[in-house]
């Protein structure tokens, strides 16, 4: 079984990144935007499960968001909007509840943040933060496996403090020559190391969510993978702080 699991996790890696390199090469406004919708409605839908909060009309909410991401250029600002609407409504109808607004903290942030990323630094910056958060796994894997003895944290008991280390130095050392495209040096290096940080502790809330819910993926879609926040929780965190760090020493 072991072997069929492995086996569906390289053919749905190979066919990921296929479809990463296609859509990087098209570098398109509206293939990005496309594309980006489809992932983050699904993701979306995988966090109402974990947080349980499921809620038909909400869903609806997202699609109208993602929609508005079309023609308005600032992600960050429709964040900000849904936010004050939505206190908005609980204000007007009490019976609302506030756990049906964690879907548009996470994923909602992320995704509109690499979005607006996107549209503002252009496709190198997808690439930088792919190379990153990409790298920050791979070492983090192969260090922690090689030499890894210190329990990181409870959250994710697999993890270790030298698998960890390993890893954003990887991810660093890798990160900061695709950066040379978008920034300096100095400024690749600093937002490489900031960013693989990020992405660790990104992974570890995906972690305590699936702990709270009880599940070992977020679902299913992906198979060997599990579901799209298990592909993608590192992303949502990493790109939030680039684009700040971006904004701010560029």
């Amino acid at each position: 079984m072991a072997i069929f699991s492995d086996r569906e996790r390289v053919v749905t890696g190979l066919a990921l990144l296929a479809a990463v390199i296609i859509i990087g090469l098209i570098d398109n406004f509206f293939v990005m935007w496309a594309v980006f919708g489809a992932i983050y409605l699904l993701a979306f839908s995988e966090a109402q499960k974990l947080y349980g909060a499921v809620d038909n009309s909400v869903f609806k909410f997202a699609m109208g968001l993602w929609l508005l991401a079309l023609i308005y250029p600032y992600g960050d600002d429709l964040f900000v909007l849904a936010g004050i609407f939505y206190a908005s409504a609980v204000a007007y109808n009490p019976k609302l509840e506030w756990k049906n607004f964690l879907p548009f903290i996470y994923p909602t942030a992320g995704m509109l943040f690499i979005f607006t990323m996107y549209q503002e630094y252009g496709m190198m910056s997808m690439a930088w933060l792919l190379i990153v958060v990409a790298m920050t796994d791979v070492g983090a894997y192969g260090v922690g496996k090689s030499i890894g003895k210190t329990k990181f944290c409870q959250t994710s008991p697999n993890k270790t403090i030298e698998g960890v280390a390993g890893g954003i130095a990887v991810a660093t050392l890798s990160g900061m020559f695709v950066g040379l495209y978008v920034v300096d040096m100095f400024t690749a290096f600093v937002i490489s190391i900031a960013v693989s940080a990020a992405s660790i502790f990104g992974d570890l809330y995906e972690s305590s969510l699936k702990r709270e819910a009880g599940v070992k993926d977020s679902g299913d879609i992906l198979p060997g993978h599990g579901g799209i926040l298990d592909r993608i929780d590192g992303y949502l965190f990493g790109a939030v702080i680039m684009l700040v760090l971006l904004r701010g020493l560029v």
